[in-house]
C-alpha cells in the first residue's frame, strides 16, 4: 500500500517534470515564429517599397504630377485692323472665358450635400453672369469633364465671381481663363470689306478670314502646381512657353474716304429703292490701292449674327435653313464676290482694243452709223434712242453710249483679238486682291461667240465680271496702260519686335500704251463734259467718266436693271478712280447717267479736295440765278457780342431772317451758321446767348429731284439753309437725306439740267 503510494507520488512528480519541461521548450519556439514573421512583414514591405520606388515609381509620380499640376493656354493677342491713317478699325481686349468640372461638384457618400453644392454655384453663375438658371444647372450637375459657362467676360463680372469664390470657400472644378474679345471701332464702317470673328477669335469672313494666320498668333501655355483651392504651388518645375502675339496690318482703306462713299452710297440706294442694294469702290490707278470699298445693306461687325434693318422685319418667319443662309448673304462683300453684266461702262475697254490694233481713230467723222438699231444675222439689237443717232465719230459714240456703233466697232475687232485683250485686262483671272471670297467673271467659251454673242459683248452685256475687275481693268487706262494689282494691305507689323513689312503696289502687266491711253481718257472727259455723264461734272476738276445700265439676261428679270457710272479724275495724272454700281433701281428712272453719276460727283467733290488734290477754278462755288433773283447768295455779317435786338438789325438790313429765344438785350454768344458763310436771300440765322443756350435738331429733308426754289424753300421751312451749285434739278445734297442736324445748319445742293433721255 506504501509502495503503491509511492509509485503514484513518482508519477505525479515525473508528470509535473514533464509538463514544467514542455513549457520550458515552447517559449523559445514562439519567439522563434513570431521572429519569423516579423522578417516576412519586414521582408514584404521593403519588396513593396522597392516595387513602388524602382518598379512604379515613375508612373506614380507621373500620375501624382498629373493631380496636382495645371496646364493653362495663355491665348495670343489678336493683331489689330488699321486704316491708312492709322486710325482702329478692329481691336482685340483682354477677357475671361469662364469653365467648370462638374465631377469636382460632387461630394461623396453625401447626395445631399452634392445637391446643395450643385445648386448654390448654379445660381452663383445665373446671377452673375445673367443666365438662364435651368441652363447652367443642365451643365454643373452633368456628367462631362467640361463645361463653358460664359466666354467673353468683362472683369466686373470676373472680379463678382473671383469675390464669391472667396466668400463661398469654393474654387475647385472653377476654371477662369484669360481670353481676347474683338471690337470693332464703327460697328458697320467696311464691314462687308472687313469681316469679323467667331467666339474661338478665328476669322470667319473678309479679312479677318483672309489674313487670320497673320492675325492670330500663336497660343503659348504654362504648367504649373496647385492645391485644392486652386492656389498656385511655387516649385522648380514650372513650365512657361509664351504666346506669339498676332501681327497688326493696315489697309490701304482711308477711313474719311470709306465714310464719304457710304454715306453717299446708302442715300443712292433709298432714293432710288435699289432691290438689291449697292456698292461702290474708290481706288488709287498708280498703285491700286484700294482708298474705299462699301456695300449697302451693309451689318455691325459687333453683331454679326444679328440680321441688319432690311432682313429683320421677315426675319422671325424665316426657317433656321433660311436665316443661315440670309446671313450668309448678308456677309458678302458684292464688290468682289457678286458678279454683273457691266454694260456700257464696258465700252471704255473696247474703244481701247480698237485703238491700240489702229482699227479705228478717235474723231474721224461719220464712221458709225445708228438709226436706232442694229440687224445681227436677222436680231434686231436697239439702241437706247430708238431714233437713233446717225453717223458719229468714236468719241460720239461713245457720248451717246450707242450700242449700235460699237456692234459695228466689235465687228471691227473680231473675237480672237477681243479675247486676247479680255484676257491681257485680267478679265478671265481673279484680280488676285489679298481679301476672301473673290469670284471670277463667266464669258461665253470662244469657240461659241458668233455674230449675236460678239455684239452683245461689244456693248458689255451677256457676260459677267466683279465690280472690282470692272474698275481694275480701266484703272489701267487711268495709269498710261499698266495693269496694277488690287492692295488693300499696305504694311504688317510685327507686334513682338516692332518690324514692320511694307506690302509693295505690283504692276501686272502693260495691256496698251500710253498713247492709247490717253486717247481713251479724252473720250472718257467727253462723255462728261458732253455726253451721257454731264451729272458727273466737278466744279473745278476735269473728270473722265463713262455711264452703265445694263438689261437683265433672259430668264433673269427679277434681278432688274443694274445702274452703274465709273469715273476718273483727274483726267490727266489720275490720281482716283470711282465705280457705283445700284442694282434693281426703281424702274421709273434706272439709267446710270442720271442716278449714278450725281452720287459719284457728290463723292469726288468731298474726296477731290480731301486729298488735297488741287482745283483748275478758284470759284469753285457758282452763284446761280433765276428771274426772281432769291437764290443770289450773300455774305453773313458777324452778329457776336451784340445785343440780340442790334443784331436782329444787322441781319434784317442784311437780307436775312433770324431765329432765338434769348431776350432782346442779352447778349449774342454764338451764331449758327458761322460769320462769312454765303447765303441765299432769306436765309434763317439762329442767335444764342450764355443763357438761352438750347440746341434744336432736324431731320434734312430730301429735296432730289425739286428745282433750286423748291429745295431752297422746302430747306428753310425746316430752319435749314442752303448753298446751292449748278443749275436746273437737285441730283444731290449733302448731308443727305435724314440726317440730324441743329438748325440753321447750310445744306448744300448741287443742280444740273435735264439730260437727253437717249443717253444711259
Amino acid at each position: 500500500m506504501a509502495s503503491n503510494n509511492r509509485k503514484k507520488n513518482v508519477r505525479k512528480t515525473y508528470n509535473r517534470e514533464k509538463k514544467d519541461t514542455s513549457t520550458k521548450y515552447n517559449k523559445p519556439t514562439r519567439l522563434l515564429g513570431l521572429t519569423v514573421l516579423l522578417v516576412v512583414l519586414m521582408f514584404t514591405l521593403v519588396f513593396r517599397i522597392g516595387w513602388l520606388q524602382f518598379v512604379q515609381g515613375a508612373s506614380l509620380k507621373e500620375a501624382a504630377t498629373k493631380q496636382q499640376t495645371t496646364s493653362r493656354i495663355i491665348s495670343p493677342n489678336r493683331g489689330s485692323i488699321y486704316d491708312s491713317t492709322g486710325k482702329p478699325l478692329a481691336i482685340s481686349a483682354n477677357v475671361d472665358t469662364v469653365t467648370i468640372n462638374p465631377q469636382k461638384f460632387i461630394v461623396e457618400d453625401s447626395p445631399e450635400e452634392t445637391v446643395n453644392l450643385q445648386e448654390k454655384v448654379s445660381k452663383a453663375f445665373s446671377e452673375i453672369f445673367e443666365l438662364d438658371y435651368e441652363e447652367v444647372h443642365n451643365k454643373v450637375i452633368s456628367n462631362s469633364s467640361i463645361q463653358t459657362i460664359a466666354k467673353k467676360v468683362e472683369e466686373d463680372k470676373i472680379n463678382k465671381l473671383k469675390d464669391w469664390m472667396d466668400e463661398n470657400k469654393i474654387y475647385a472644378g472653377i476654371n477662369i481663363d484669360t481670353d481676347t474679345k474683338r471690337y470693332y471701332y464703327y460697328s458697320n464702317l467696311a464691314s462687308n470689306l472687313i469681316g469679323f470673328c467667331g467666339d474661338d477669335n478665328q476669322g470667319l469672313a473678309g479679312l479677318e478670314y483672309y489674313w487670320n494666320s497673320v492675325l492670330t498668333g500663336t497660343p503659348g501655355k504654362i504648367t504649373t502646381s496647385q492645391d485644392a483651392a486652386q492656389d498656385i504651388i511655387l516649385n522648380d518645375n514650372e513650365n512657361y512657353i509664351p504666346a506669339q502675339n498676332g501681327s497688326n496690318i493696315t489697309l490701304t482703306i482711308d477711313y474719311n474716304i470709306q465714310t464719304i462713299a457710304e454715306k453717299y452710297l446708302k442715300q443712292a440706294v433709298a432714293d432710288n429703292n435699289c432691290g438689291r442694294g449697292g456698292n461702290i469702290i474708290v481706288m488709287d490707278p498708280s498703285t491700286g490701292d484700294i482708298l474705299a470699298m462699301a456695300s449697302y445693306p451693309d451689318y455691325d461687325l459687333n453683331a454679326p449674327f444679328s440680321p441688319n434693318e432690311s432682313m429683320s422685319k421677315d426675319w422671325d418667319g424665316l426657317s433656321q435653313t433660311a436665316k443661315s443662309a440670309a446671313l450668309q448673304n448678308m456677309w458678302r462683300n458684292p464688290a468682289v464676290s457678286n458678279t454683273y453684266e457691266p454694260g456700257s461702262v464696258f465700252k471704255v475697254l473696247v474703244s481701247a482694243i480698237a485703238l491700240e490694233e489702229n482699227l479705228v481713230e478717235t474723231d474721224t467723222p461719220g464712221i458709225f452709223s445708228c438709226i436706232g438699231y442694229q440687224d445681227i444675222y436677222g436680231t434686231k439689237i436697239k439702241c437706247a434712242k430708238t431714233s437713233g443717232h446717225g453717223y458719229q465719230s468714236l468719241r460720239e459714240a461713245l457720248e451717246h453710249s450707242c450700242n449700235p456703233a460699237f456692234m459695228q466697232l466689235g465687228a471691227k475687232i473680231g473675237k480672237e483679238t477681243m479675247y486676247k485683250y479680255f484676257d491681257a485686262f485680267g478679265l478671265f483671272d481673279k484680280t488676285g486682291i489679298a481679301t476672301s471670297g473673290e469670284a471670277v467673271g463667266s464669258f461665253h467659251t470662244i469657240d461659241n461667240v458668233g455674230p449675236v454673242e460678239l455684239a452683245t459683248i461689244s456693248f458689255g452685256q451677256r457676260f459677267t465680271i466683279t465690280p472690282l475687275q470692272m474698275i481694275t481693268s480701266v484703272c489701267a487706262i487711268a495709269n498710261d496702260g499698266v495693269l496694277m494689282q488690287p492692295r488693300i494691305v499696305k504694311s504688317i507689323e510685327n507686334t513682338d519686335t516692332g518690324t514692320v513689312t511694307t506690302v509693295e503696289p505690283q504692276a501686272v502687266r502693260q495691256v496698251v500704251s500710253s498713247e492709247t491711253a490717253e486717247q481713251v481718257r479724252s473720250m472718257m472727259e467727253s462723255v462728261v463734259v458732253e455726253g451721257g455723264g454731264r451729272y458727273g461734272q466737278v466744279k473745278g476738276y476735269n473728270i473722265g467718266g463713262k455711264t452703265g445700265t445694263s438689261e437683265p439676261s433672259p430668264g433673269k428679270e427679277e434681278e432688274g436693271y443694274v445702274a452703274s457710272f465709273l469715273a476718273i479724275a483727274p483726267v490727266e495724272n489720275t490720281k482716283v478712280a470711282v465705280l457705283l454700281t445700284l442694282y434693281d433701281p426703281d424702274e421709273s428712272n434706272n439709267y446710270g447717267g442720271q442716278i449714278a453719276a450725281p452720287v459719284v460727283a457728290q463723292v469726288l467733290s468731298e474726296v477731290l479736295p480731301y486729298m488735297e488734290i488741287p482745283s483748275n477754278d478758284t470759284t469753285i462755288t457758282t452763284t446761280p440765278t433765276d428771274s426772281y433773283n432769291s437764290l443770289q447768295t450773300k455774305s453773313l455779317p458777324d452778329v457776336k457780342n451784340k445785343t440780340v435786338a442790334q443784331a436782329q438789325k444787322i441781319l434784317e438790313d442784311a437780307g436775312f431772317k433770324y431765329d432765338t429765344s434769348a431776350a432782346a438785350d442779352s447778349i449774342v454768344s454764338e451764331q449758327v451758321p458761322k460769320p462769312g458763310t454765303q447765303l441765299v436771300n432769306g436765309a434763317v440765322v439762329k442767335l444764342y446767348s450764355n443763357k438761352n443756350s438750347d440746341r434744336i435738331s432736324v431731320e434734312v429733308p430730301s429735296v432730289k429731284g425739286l428745282t433750286g426754289i423748291k429745295a431752297k424753300n422746302t430747306l428753310l421751312n425746316k430752319n435749314l439753309n442752303v448753298k446751292i451749285v449748278g443749275s436746273g434739278k437737285v441730283v444731290s445734297q449733302d448731308p443727305i437725306a435724314g440726317t440730324k442736324v441743329e438748325e440753321g445748319s447750310v445744306i448744300t445742293i448741287t443742280l444740273q439740267e435735264e439730260l437727253d433721255s437717249g443717253s444711259h
